[in-house]
């Protein structure tokens, strides 16, 4: 994994090859399909990984914050603040070659489902204190947040500054946590 993304930094998602990754990583082509199966497969891989290295990292700001909304503003915040990081973010060499938008496209449902899930125990705490309605489907919630969050990092802000923490926490809270609370 370490090699397909290293591979995938220096080339591209559209130019690096199984070779380029098992040459990277010291072991044969047959090892890496053996592990893999496919192209495909090992993109996605790679993908999920560093998704999910992303969210992970963001769990220690959302935990600091008591309400669903200073919980959701910070997962923005930390959005904004990292998308070009290297550890936590993939590198690629083409301007054209978004992560974010490359997992947009991806087929990635299995990991939109694992950010859905992070947010589910955030969403119960915030209907046990009374801060979202009663009975609200705790998992088409959840993906309404992955949704909101996801467009801090591919669409530009229009009516708030974006790098103001203060502005992108306030506009967490007066748009997205308003519409599910009671």
């Amino acid at each position: 994994m370490d090699a397909a993304e290293q591979c995938m930094e220096r080339l591209g998602l559209q130019r690096f090859s199984m070779n380029d990754v098992a040459s990277q990583a010291g072991v044969s082509r047959g090892a890496v399909y053996l592990h893999f199966g496919d192209r495909a497969t090992l993109v996605a891989a790679v993908l999920a990984r560093v998704a999910t290295r992303f969210v992970e990292s963001s769990e220690a700001a959302v935990r600091r914050r008591r309400t669903l909304g200073g919980q959701v503003g910070e997962a923005a915040l930390f959005i904004r603040q990292h998308l070009g990081d290297q550890l936590l973010t993939l590198g690629l060499p083409a301007n054209d070659e978004s992560l974010v938008a490359t997992l947009m496209t991806a087929q990635m449902t299995r990991l939109v489902e694992e950010w859905v899930d992070f947010w589910q125990p955030y969403l119960g705490d915030a209907e046990r204190r009374g801060e979202i309605r009663g009975r609200l489907d705790h998992r088409q919630a959840g993906e309404w947040i992955v949704r909101l969050l996801l467009s801090f990092a591919v669409l530009p802000a229009v009516t708030f500054d974006a790098d103001d923490p203060d502005a992108v926490r306030e506009f967490v809270r007066s748009h997205l946590v308003q519409g599910l609370a009671p």
